[in-house]
Parts: structure tokens; C-alpha cells; sequence
């Protein structure tokens, strides 16, 4: 396995991460500074800022379908997380992103850190889809600002893009490429709207499906 791979999957690193702490000398193989491109035994010692990283383990992704009230931090401050959902085996996964406390539906979680920066990060502009129901009918103008000129927020400019699912309801699919805290609640609210319900039906190629409701799913890895 080359150096990079292996300090990318060890640690928190994503691939272009780890080349450039093996560029700064950050990174030793059995107390040599590593070059880039080497191939590295899974016996030999590798230190990341003289931390010694344990081998990397095998890759594992799992999709889990979100219960409305459950967090998605470890320490839950009272609140049921969804790590208190998980068996034992699965607890050292890290989720990719979030989803509030009172928001549902699908939540990836991996050991794979590059795989999920490539969900997560801007430039790869991975899709994630939502179910959202308003407490009242979208105004056309509205939504045409949301979806053609974007919302100003506090932290900066809110797109997307949003299609009625209901005629008769104020539910909307609204599919996002970004994923600040609470953006599509708070783009909402700044146009006067509530979110009386947010779901996440996908993320990028995976979706909820027919996952039951606090339950999970292991799958391979997907461009």
C-alpha cells in the first residue's frame, strides 16, 4: 500500500492531505521520513507527527436511516445518539455530515476518510435530496428566489433547487449540493416558512430506500 493511502486511511487525511504532510516531513516509516510513492508493509511502524498510527483497517460503510430525535455527535448531552443505535462493531465510525436532531432519514458512516471527504467536499458536488414539508404553501416568488438567485444568510449566499411534491400539501423535494448547519431550515426561515418536516432521502448515489426506520445497512463503496 503506498504511504499516502495508508496515512489517508489511518487518520482523519484525505489523500492530497497526507502527500502534503509527507512533503513537510510530518510523516516516518520505522523512524525514516517517508517519500512519496513508497510502498509501505503493514508491519512497519508509521508515525504522523510522531503519533503512531495503527494499520489501516478494511473499509466500511454503512447507511443508516435516521430516527427523528436522535443526534449525530457522540456525546448526546441526554439525547439518544446514533452510535447508541449501532452494534458494538460499528461504534468507531465517523458519520459524513450531519443531520439535525429533529431532521430524519439517510446517514452515511464510514471508516474511510478519503472516501468521505470525496462526499463532502464542494468540488466533487455530490447530491443530497430532501422531503420537506412547510408549514404553509411556498409562494412561486419564493421559490424561484431560492432556486434562481439564492438566499443571503449570515454565512454567506443559500441555492437550491426546489420542486412541489404535493399539490394539495406544502411538501417540496429540494435537492442541495452544499450542507451547512440547518441551511435548509434557515433558508426557509429567513422567507417567513417553518420546516414542519425534513427528511434526507439520498446522498449522492445512495439512498434510504426501504431501510426501516433506526436501522442500517452495510454497502460497498460507489463513485
Amino acid at each position: 500500500m503506498r504511504i499516502n493511502k495508508y496515512v489517508a486511511l489511518a487518520s482523519s487525511l484525505s489523500r492530497r492531505a497526507a502527500d502534503a504532510a509527507i512533503e513537510a516531513g510530518r510523516v516516518t516509516i520505522d523512524a525514516v521520513p517517508a517519500v512519496k510513492g513508497t510502498e509501505v508493509k503493514l508491519t512497519s511502524q508509521v508515525k504522523l507527527d510522531g503519533k503512531l498510527l495503527s494499520p489501516p483497517q478494511a473499509s466500511t460503510t454503512i447507511l443508516f436511516h435516521k430516527p427523528i430525535g436522535v443526534v449525530c455527535s457522540r456525546n448526546g448531552q441526554g439525547s439518544r445518539t446514533v452510535f447508541d443505535c449501532l452494534p458494538q462493531a460499528l461504534k468507531s465510525l465517523q458519520t459524513v455530515g450531519r443531520l439535525d436532531k429533529d431532521s430524519s432519514g439517510l446517514l452515511l458512516l464510514t471508516n474511510d476518510g478519503l472516501f468521505a471527504n470525496q462526499l463532502t467536499h464542494p468540488s466533487f458536488s455530490k447530491a443530497k435530496r430532501y422531503e420537506v414539508t412547510l408549514d404553509k404553501q411556498l409562494q412561486p416568488f419564493h421559490q424561484q428566489m431560492i432556486t434562481d438567485y439564492g438566499i443571503q444568510l449570515n454565512d454567506g449566499g443559500s441555492m437550491f433547487s426546489v420542486s412541489r411534491l404535493d399539490t394539495h400539501h406544502a411538501s417540496y423535494e429540494v435537492v442541495l449540493y452544499e450542507g451547512r448547519n440547518r441551511q435548509i431550515r434557515r433558508t426557509f426561515a429567513a422567507l417567513g416558512y417553518a420546516v414542519v418536516k425534513l427528511h434526507r432521502t439520498n446522498f449522492g448515489p445512495y439512498s434510504v430506500g426501504t431501510i426501516p426506520v433506526g436501522s442500517f445497512e452495510v454497502v460497498s463503496r460507489q463513485k
